[in-house]
C-alpha cells in the first residue's frame, strides 16, 4: 500500500512507540503530537519559508520535524532521549527520503548546546517539554541570534506569562526576559485530545519575533542573577492597570496606620475627640 500522507498519524505514532518500546514520562514532559492537521498548523503560524534553516528543541518521534521539513529548506532536531535521537534519522528517511540530506540531530541537552551544525538557524518551532520550556526558550533566544522568528508551544498558563504586557496580573520576570529579546504575542490554542497521552493542562503558541535596532544589536541582556533580572523586571513600565506584581503573583498590600493617642489623654476625651471631628458634639 502506498503511503501518500508523510505526517505521522496516532496509530503511526503508538506502532512507532510500541516498535521501541518507549513510554512518554512525565519527568521529560514528553507528550507526543498525534494529529497531522495540528502540526501543520504550527508550521503555517510559524511562516516557516522554503529559505528557512528551523531549529527543533525536544522532537520526539517527529511528528513536527516531518511538517517542517516539507516546507524548510533544512531542520536541525535537539533531542536529549537516547532512544528517540536514535530512531528519529531512520523515520525522516523511512517517511521523507527527499528530505534525508536536509535533516541533522543534535543529540544533546537543550541548555548545553551553544553551537548547531550546518547553516545558522533562523527560525525556532518546537513543542517544547512543559518542565523546562522557559529556560531552554531563552537559551536558544540568548545564544542564537540568528533566529528571527520564533513559535513555541507550551502550557497555556506559560504562554500567558510569556506574553503578558506590563500591569497585566500575569505580567512576571519570565515576560520581562522574553520581551528583552524579542516582541511576544500569543498565537493561539492547542486542545488536550491531540497529544498522546493526553494532558492535564491545555496548551498555547506564543509567538516571538526578534527585536532589531540599533539599541537592541547595542545593549547587553541584564546578568543572570534573579537580582539582575528582578531589578529589570521593577523597572519595566507600567500598564493600564497600574504597576505590575511582585514576582510569583503575590501583592503585598499596605496596612493602614493605626493612630496612637498622645501619652495622658483619657478614653472618654479620645472619644469625645473623634465625635468633634466627624461634625457631632456628643451628648453630656
Amino acid at each position: 500500500m502506498t503511503r501518500t500522507d508523510p505526517l505521522l498519524g496516532p496509530a503511526d505514532i503508538r506502532e512507532l512507540a510500541a516498535a521501541l518500546d518507549v513510554r512518554p514520562t512525565k519527568q521529560r514532559g514528553q507528550n507526543f503530537v498525534i494529529d497531522a492537521n495540528t502540526v501543520r498548523r504550527i508550521v503555517r503560524t510559524a511562516e516557516v519559508r522554503e529559505t528557512d534553516t528551523v531549529v527543533e528543541v525536544g522532537p520526539g518521534l517527529g511528528s513536527l520535524t516531518l511538517a517542517l521539513l516539507e516546507v524548510a529548506a533544512d531542520v536541525t532536531a535537539v533531542e536529549i532521549d537516547d532512544t528517540l535521537a536514535a530512531a528519529l534519522p531512520a523515520t525522516v528517511a523511512a517517511r521523507l527520503p527527499e528530505k534525508a540530506a536536509h535533516f541533522r540531530l543534535v543529540h544533546s541537552d537543550a541548555l548545553r548546546v551553544r553551537e548547531l551544525p550546518g547553516p545558522a538557524p533562523t527560525a525556532l518551532v518546537a513543542n517544547l517539554p512543559y518542565n523546562v520550556a522557559v529556560p531552554v526558550l531563552l537559551h536558544m533566544l540568548e545564544h542564537f541570534p540568528s533566529v528571527e522568528r520564533t513559535l513555541v508551544m507550551v502550557q497555556a498558563e506559560v504562554a500567558d506569562r510569556l506574553a503578558a504586557p506590563p500591569g497585566s496580573r500575569v505580567y512576571g520576570v519570565p515576560s520581562v526576559k522574553a520581551a528583552w529579546y524579542a516582541h511576544v504575542k500569543r498565537a493561539g490554542s492547542i486542545g488536550r485530545s491531540v497529544f498522546w497521552p493526553a494532558p492535564n493542562v491545555d496548551s498555547g503558541l506564543v509567538s516571538l519575533v526578534r527585536a532589531r535596532g540599533a539599541a537592541d544589536h547595542e545593549r547587553e541582556p541584564p546578568a543572570r542573577s534573579s537580582r539582575s533580572w528582578t531589578r529589570a523586571f521593577r523597572a519595566a513600565p507600567q500598564g493600564p492597570a497600574g504597576p505590575p506584581p511582585r514576582p510569583g503573583g503575590r501583592v503585598r498590600r499596605r496596612r493602614p496606620r493605626r493612630r496612637c493617642a498622645p501619652a495622658g489623654v483619657s478614653p472618654a476625651r479620645r472619644a469625645a475627640s473623634r465625635f468633634t471631628r466627624r461634625g457631632v458634639r456628643p451628648h453630656r
